[in-house]
Order: structure tokens, then C-alpha cells, then sequence
């Protein structure tokens, strides 16, 4: 289940995977410059519009920004993209590269 503080740790770990600074995303989205940062330290929680507004920054649907599995949603999008015009070879290395990365 979803809490504030669940929410403003996966609000962080998002935007520091996409390397842009609170300030920056804040302005981005049309807010005062301290509002992520606001959200970050439970200070604030966004409206629902707001969400989406985070989530269009972000390059993921809602769903993905609660998917807690994946690091780096947007960037895991990037590779589904690019894989499609792979060879079904390059699709088996790369599947077995991301199994070797996975072994523990």
C-alpha cells in the first residue's frame, strides 16, 4: 500500500534515476521551485492533476510510478523501444545478459 512516505521516496528515487534536480522538475511542471522538494520531505502531497503532471515529466504512466520493481521506469521504456527492431538473436543475448546481471 501506498503512504506518504512511500510516495515521496519513490518521487525521489524517480527523479534522481532521470538526473534532474528538484528545483528543475518543480519549474518544469509549472510550480514554485521548492514544491518536489516539498513533496520529497512530507511536507506537501500533490493533487491528483499534479500527479499526472509529475508522472508526464517523469515519461511514465501512473502505474509505473507505483511499480516499486523498477528502478528506472523511463529509462526500461528506452529499451523496450529500442529492442524492437532487434533480431530475435539479439534479443536471446541481451535476455541472457540481463539473467547473468540478475544472478546474485
Amino acid at each position: 500500500m501506498i503512504n506518504e512516505d512511500n510516495f515521496a521516496k519513490r518521487l525521489s528515487q524517480l527523479r534522481e534515476a532521470k538526473q534532474v534536480s528538484a528545483r528543475e522538475m518543480s519549474l518544469s511542471i509549472g510550480q514554485n521551485c521548492s514544491y518536489i522538494n516539498r513533496i520529497e520531505n512530507k511536507k506537501a502531497f500533490p493533487s491528483m492533476q499534479c500527479f499526472f503532471y509529475i508522472c508526464d515529466y517523469l515519461q511514465i504512466s501512473p502505474q509505473e510510478f507505483f511499480d516499486d520493481k523498477s528502478q528506472a521506469p523511463h529509462t526500461l521504456k528506452e529499451l523496450m523501444e529500442a529492442s524492437k527492431t532487434l533480431s530475435p538473436r539479439q534479443l536471446e543475448l541481451i535476455t541472457d545478459i540481463v539473467l547473468e546481471f540478475q544472478k546474485k
